[in-house]
């Protein structure tokens, strides 16, 4: 791409049509944002269902990619410029229209949206989500491999939904036994980080700081005493990784201003350098 910085922003919209529903929500958001892609997860929504401002707001190009079954995940991506080429899924059946993986082509930059399995201990929640994860990452190894032999870098972005350290979960010793901090999930990312050979962007740029988290309940006052999950990440192959000059999430400035419980993550990554 012929430009010196390339923004990439990510979040967990929690259903979209109730995220732009809301003022201040995601359309006044998405006006405001710097970014020059804007990865979303868990849409909930068929195109149809959504206001000409949602689906195909001024300025952007809109891919989105609702799930078979009706009302569940979905995943999208917005681009300032109109993608290379477009992929949905990751070549596994069981996925490839579940509304959890699509990715796009910017120049020398593949973005990815990827909104995994949330599972729940003792359920087929947590089956499906062991499927998807051992499927994921012989993808992940795969693709790393043609896009750098291309001489291209990919990022994923999306709602892991696991806390991959104690660093990652402000209640760490409470979530030992549940969904999202087991140890075989954990033992999974760092294959992704350590075989995959992948790099955990933001935890790259601050690697001593706990957190920052991206995910609260709204039970309780979890969100006013920081008491959440780092389950949202951007995942990049090492040459893209090397060049994020920035990262952060962006926590919303209240409890009463949140438009969903994951907050945006955004990365700045240096090209043409």
């Amino acid at each position: 791409m012929n430009q010196s910085s390339f923004v990439v922003s990510s979040v967990n919209v929690n259903g979209l049509r109730a995220a732009a529903g809301k003022d201040p929500g995601f359309v006044s958001w998405l006006a405001a944002t710097e970014a020059d892609v804007v990865c979303l997860q868990e849409t909930r929504a068929e195109p149809d269902q959504l206001p000409a401002k949602v689906h195909s707001p001024q300025g952007w190009h809109v891919v989105l990619c609702p799930a078979r079954a009706k009302g569940r995940a979905g995943v999208a991506i917005y681009s300032r410029v109109e993608p290379d080429g477009v992929r949905v899924g990751f070549g596994e059946a069981e996925f490839e229209d579940s509304g959890r993986y699509v990715e796009a082509d910017f120049g020398e930059v593949t973005v990815a949206s990827l909104y995994l399995p949330s599972g729940e201990v003792g359920t087929p929640r947590q089956e499906e989500k062991e499927r998807f994860m051992e499927a994921f990452l012989p993808y992940l190894v795969r693709r790393r491999a043609e896009v750098e032999a291309l001489g291209r870098g990919l990022v994923v972005c999306g709602d892991w939904n696991i806390a991959h350290t104690e660093a990652d979960l402000k209640n760490w010793r409470g979530n030992r036994k549940n969904s999202g901090f087991l140890p075989e999930e954990r033992a999974w990312l760092s294959r992704v980080f350590d075989e995959a050979g992948y790099v955990d962007v933001v935890r790259a740029l601050y690697p001593d700081q706990e957190g920052p988290y991206s995910w609260w309940s709204y039970r309780g006052r979890a969100f006013d005493n920081d008491t959440g999950w780092r389950i949202d990440y951007q995942v990049a192959t090492p040459g893209l990784a090397a060049r994020a000059r920035s990262g952060r999430v962006e926590r919303y400035p209240s409890r009463e201003e949140r438009w969903s419980d994951h907050a945006p993550v955004t990365v700045a990554f240096g090209l043409g350098e």
